[in-house]
Formats: C-alpha cells, sequence, structure tokens
C-alpha cells in the first residue's frame, strides 16, 4: 500500500513540474543547456525509481500510468527547451 502512495507522489511531482513550466525564451543558451540536463537527469531518476517498483510488482496498471506520464511530460519539456535553443543558435 505504502508503495502505491509513492508511485502516485512520483506522478504528482512530475506533473507539479509540467505545470511550472519556465519560460525558457528568457534564458541563455548556457541556461537552457543545464536546464536539459536537469530534466534528462529527473527523467532518469524518475523512471528509475518505477523500475524498481516494477521488480517489486507493484500495481502493474499504476507502474505502467507513472512510465506514460513520465516519459510523455519529460520529453515534451526536452523537446521545448531544445526548440528554444535552435533557435536561438
Amino acid at each position: 500500500m505504502e508503495e502505491i502512495e509513492e508511485i502516485q507522489n512520483l506522478v504528482d511531482k512530475v506533473n507539479i513540474r509540467d505545470s511550472s513550466s519556465k519560460e525558457y525564451q528568457k534564458m541563455e543558451i548556457e541556461e537552457l543547456s543545464a536546464e536539459i540536463k536537469e530534466v534528462i537527469k529527473f527523467q532518469q531518476e524518475s523512471l528509475q525509481r518505477i523500475e524498481e517498483f516494477e521488480i517489486k510488482g507493484v500495481h502493474q496498471d499504476l507502474i505502467k500510468y507513472a512510465k506514460m506520464i513520465c516519459k510523455n511530460t519529460t520529453e515534451r519539456e526536452i523537446l521545448k527547451i531544445q526548440e528554444v535553443h535552435l533557435k536561438k543558435k
């Protein structure tokens, strides 16, 4: 039961990250590069945590949902940053 709450908290954390989108247009290229690295690190850590729950066999439907939300949200954020980065070069 505790694992399910942890997965839900992880999904909430991803969703909060998505809703608190930054103003990438105003950032310098160096800042954008740092943002991309930070998002990728966040994605890797989140997916690793989800994998740990998957190995434990915790609620598979919730695991699939969490994995999908994490991938989609972070990839969308990375694409936003890359688009701005390419325009500035």
